[in-house]
């Protein structure tokens, strides 16, 4: 195990947040520019388990008082925080790229997309309402009601740092709960200037805590602490099934968004421009680097090959640079272990019997960085590891079939089931694969990647487990329901 660096003693180090009051760690990790190895972007203290307990006291005393707070104050707070971000986007959105390796006009979109989070749930707040009903019993009436969890861990991914942890963490305040935040190890310095513009706002002390560190310490601890009320995550199944596990002794409320393996149907019927620019978004944009992705095509064989030639020169076509360069549409793989996957997988490809179109090769810029070139194969069979592992890179494999009725049967032949799509002018395969494929979310005629957030995101299968995340039904998870009882007495 790689021994975690301890940042120069003139380093502008950022520490973790718990109590309200940044606390200092034992070591701190640095954050590296993936466009530009050279680039350091700061130091970000690691916590151990000392800081872990604090940030756990700090937040069941901040819940105690958070749940209890006037549902203006929640409001007044959340709207803050998504109006900040939604004015800083342009400033914090190239923090954002340069961190993580986006295309800065994504960061940018990233950024305001997650002040729009905290501004839907900021409304949220005020809307949470109950119910009351006649008992069956004479004089007796009931009252129904919401009411906070307590205390909630939010672990998020590195590939949308802000916006994942954003729509977690902003129903969760909106709710009434305090939050115990950690962010992916790789992506801390975004995650320290949320935190900066949390720590400013009305929110008693506890409230929100933020303990960055690596999985072993900080994950595990927060998995396996009896006194976490809820965990809500996202990452690969591997590690959301390790959370699980870790949580069921103690009944913990999890919620876990996971891997996926998501196919694009094109069929013969289809506008081939438009399936091309949306294969190309679906698989490529982000890097790959997508839940959402599309790393499955599914291409019915009459318009296969002039798909392929399309796509090809597309491919081709995609500009990959420095994150924050203009005209870069592809930025490079967030660091070197995404890079010698996405090597590996290319070569699996070939070795499995695929086809390679193009790309699939490292790149050099004018910047060291995890560069990696688009990569197409063909001439692939569902049951080949490509097309069953999630490889989270921008690699494509096309599967070539014969009939709707096979692509169908094809895309719903996989372990994951987050999102899928089909590219079709017929209305009844439209329809037809809208009711029959095994997915949370499914997209016709449009990229698998891309949702709203006011409407319920999550999947099936292997994908996703417990209740939905975004819009009204994320009310579910973050809260619980009560019911009493109440005996107005027998009339005189």
């Amino acid at each position: 195990m790689n021994k975690v660096p301890t940042a120069p003693a003139h380093a502008d180090l950022k520490d973790n947040y718990i109590g309200g009051r940044f606390v200092a760690g034992p070591s701190a990790r640095p954050s590296v520019n993936p466009s530009d190895l050279e680039d350091i972007i700061g130091y970000y203290a690691e916590a151990d388990t000392r800081h872990l307990d604090d940030a756990i006291a700090a937040a069941r005393s901040g819940a105690a008082v958070w749940g209890g707070a006037p549902l203006e104050q929640r409001q007044r707070a959340l709207m803050a925080i998504g109006n900040e971000l939604c004015a800083r986007s342009q400033e914090l959105g190239e923090l954002l790229s340069r961190e993580e390796g986006k295309p800065r006009a994504e960061g940018v979109g990233e950024v305001f997309r997650s002040g729009q989070f905290f501004q839907y749930f900021a409304a949220e707040a005020l809307r949470v309402q109950g119910s009351t009903a006649d008992s069956v019993r004479p004089g007796i009436e009931i009252d129904v009601r919401r009411e906070p969890l307590g205390v909630v861990a939010v672990i998020s991914p590195w590939n949308f740092p802000l916006a994942t942890a954003s729509w977690k963490i902003a129903p969760a305040l909106a709710f009434g709960n305090a939050v115990i935040w950690k962010p992916a190890s790789v992506t801390p310095a975004i995650a320290w200037a949320l935190t900066e513009i949390v720590s400013r706002q009305d929110l008693p002390a506890g409230t929100f805590n933020l303990v960055m560190g690596s999985g072993a310490v900080v994950g595990n601890g927060l998995a396996a602490s009896p006194d976490i009320d809820a965990i809500t995550f996202t990452g690969s199944y591997e590690v959301g099934r390790d959370v699980a596990v870790k949580a069921a002794p103690n009944l913990t409320r999890i919620q876990l968004e996971m891997g996926s393996k998501n196919a694009l149907v094109v069929m013969d019927d289809a506008d081939l421009d438009l399936a091309v620019a949306h294969a190309l978004n679906g698989a490529y944009f982000g890097s790959g680097q997508k839940c959402t992705a599309s790393s499955r095509l599914i291409v019915h064989r009459a318009i296969h090959d002039a798909f392929v030639e399309k796509l090809k020169a597309a491919t081709e076509a995609l500009v990959v640079g420095h994150a924050l360069d203009n005209g870069t549409q592809i930025g490079p793989l967030v660091d070197a272990r995404q890079l010698e996957q996405a090597l590996a997988y290319a070569k699996l490809a070939e070795t499995e019997g695929c086809e390679r179109v193009c790309g699939g090769v490292a790149l050099e810029r004018r910047t060291r960085g995890h560069y990696f070139q688009p990569a197409l194969f063909i001439n692939s069979r569902n049951d080949m590891r490509v097309n069953r592992e999630e490889m989270f890179c921008p690699i494509a494999c096309v599967i070539r079939v014969d009939s709707y009725e096979e692509a169908l049967a094809v895309a719903n032949d996989t372990q994951y089931g987050l999102t899928s799509g089909i590219m079709t002018r017929s209305l009844a395969h439209a329809t037809h694969f809208r009711r029959n494929i095994k997915t949370g979310c499914v997209m016709v005629n449009l990229p698998t990647a891309g949702t709203d957030y006011h409407v319920p995101f999550g999947g099936r299968k292997k994908s996703s487990y417990g209740p939905r995340e975004q819009g009204q039904v994320a009310v579910e998870f973050f809260t619980v329901m009560k019911t009493a009882y109440i005996n107005s007495g027998a009339p005189v």
